[in-house]
Order: C-alpha cells, then structure tokens, then sequence
C-alpha cells in the first residue's frame, strides 16, 4: 500500500513535475492538477485520493475557493495549503474554511511528507469510524 494518494494542485507546472518526482521516490501515489477547477474533476474521478496539496495563488479559481469547493463535495479528503505568497490573513481563511494545515513555498520536503502522512492518517481514521457506524447500523436493523 502506498504511504499516501496525493493530488498536488499548482499552476506552476515545474513545480507540480518536481514534487511528483520528489514524492513518487518516496512512495506516494501522486496525481497533478494546474488548477482548481482541474482539481475538483480529478475528485469526482478518484476516490482514492486522501490528501490534496493545494497552492493558494492561481489563475481562475485561487486556492481559497478551491478549498470551499473540497471542503463542501470531498469532506473527507484532507487539504494542505502550499504558497509562496503567504499572509496571515489567508493562513486564517484557510485554517477557518477547514484545511488541516497551511505551510509556505519553499518548504522542507520532509515537513510536508510529514503532514501529509499525519493528514492521510486523519482521513483514514474518519473513514474507518464511517465503516463501523453503517456496519453497526446494518447490525442493529438485522436484531
């Protein structure tokens, strides 16, 4: 099994080809997005997907509204603010919209793989206490 599924979303595309070099070496399954709106369609496709790693300044759709977007369709998937442009403001809107962290671009490879992983285990987690609700649901209606 795989460490994580990630969905890096960035419109910089030799930043996207970087990362997911960088991370399939270090077993990840990846898949990449140029924007928000490509995002949301590789969702809708991929229910593996666990942990989106999702840049806040972007043509269109910025990463903010990317995240309302996740937040409301994907409730379970896990999203990692990245940017090089951070402020506080948008640290807080984004903590308050629901991502599990905020980091800034350029970060250490090993800080994100580690949020990544703690993101990955807090979403399987939600979808193990899922499984056991319906299976304890499914028991009851059978008694």
């Amino acid at each position: 099994m795989a460490i994580a599924n990630i969905l890096l979303v960035d419109d910089e595309k030799p930043f996207l080809e970087t990362m997911t070099r960088r991370l399939a070496k270090r077993e990840f399954i990846t898949a990449s997005a140029s924007s928000g709106h490509e995002a949301i369609k590789l969702l809708e496709k991929n229910d593996e997907l666990e942990v989106v790693v999702l840049d806040v300044k972007m043509p269109e759709m910025d990463g903010l509204q990317t995240l309302k977007i996740i937040r409301q369709r994907f409730p379970l998937v896990e999203v990692i603010m990245l940017t090089g442009h951070a402020t506080i403001e948008s640290a807080i809107e984004g903590m308050k919209l629901g991502a599990f962290d905020y980091l800034m671009k350029p970060c250490e490879m090993e800080e994100l793989i580690s949020k990544v992983r703690e993101a990955a285990a807090k979403k399987r987690r939600h979808k193990e206490k899922i499984i056991e609700a319906q299976l304890k649901e499914i028991t009851m209606r059978r008694i």
